[in-house]
């Protein structure tokens, strides 16, 4: 085991990125097990915390197989598919409302983050393919971030060679080549709920409030 919980985890993160402590930073939390890790960094480096919510385009024949990816502000689909431009165009909308739905109930309707010109740290309590955060990392590019830097406690190799070249620090604790599943890191890996990330919100946007 590596790590006592998350907490454990993002107090541990916590030196590899303190070169950024004076820079404009946000950081984005992938829901729901990057939420606790993003809360405790938020409040150590001052930094507004906001969600990362992206959701892979299935295939219509299979599902499971992404095409490509959608987040609240941008989307893109891999070509090659020959698929109607009406199912890509309706599934889009269908997935945005989705997410939507789900941003206003974690940040209770706030609009997101500008991230231009910022150091924008997405963190998640660990990284199995890095499928989801690769398609993010495309479409958080289009938001023009002056950095963008992927902070994680654990990832096998594999992934880490594929998300180095895609952003500009890739920060990780540990890459061991044996990989059964990134709970198998923390001796307490229980599921963060909807509730507990809601709260954890909210506390940090009431400390901002009372500052």
């Amino acid at each position: 085991m590596y790590f006592k919980n998350r907490l454990d985890a993002a107090r541990q993160l916590v030196p590899l990125l303190e070169k950024y402590r004076n820079e404009k930073g946000v950081i984005l939390a992938v829901p729901r097990g990057g939420v606790p890790i993003g809360h405790y960094l938020a409040n150590y480096f001052r930094f507004p915390l906001e969600l990362l919510l992206t959701k892979k385009l299935g295939h219509p024949l299979q599902p499971e197989f992404a095409i490509g990816a959608v987040t609240l502000e941008d989307s893109f689909v891999n070509e090659g598919y020959n698929l109607s431009p009406r199912f890509i165009e309706d599934e889009i909308k269908r997935i945005r409302a989705e997410l939507q739905r789900r941003y206003d109930a974690f940040m209770d309707g706030r609009k997101p983050i500008d991230l231009k010109g910022k150091t924008v740290i997405v963190v998640d309590d660990g990284i199995a393919t890095g499928r989801t955060i690769m398609a993010a990392i495309k479409l958080l590019r289009k938001r023009q971030p002056k950095r963008l830097v992927v902070a994680v406690p654990v990832a096998p190799p594999e992934t880490a060679r594929e998300l180095k070249p895609l952003v500009d620090d890739f920060v990780c604790l540990h890459m061991p080549a044996s990989f059964l599943g990134v709970g198998g890191f923390y001796e307490d890996f229980e599921q963060v709920g909807d509730s507990e990330v809601m709260a954890l919100l909210r506390e940090l946007n009431s400390r901002k409030m009372a500052a």
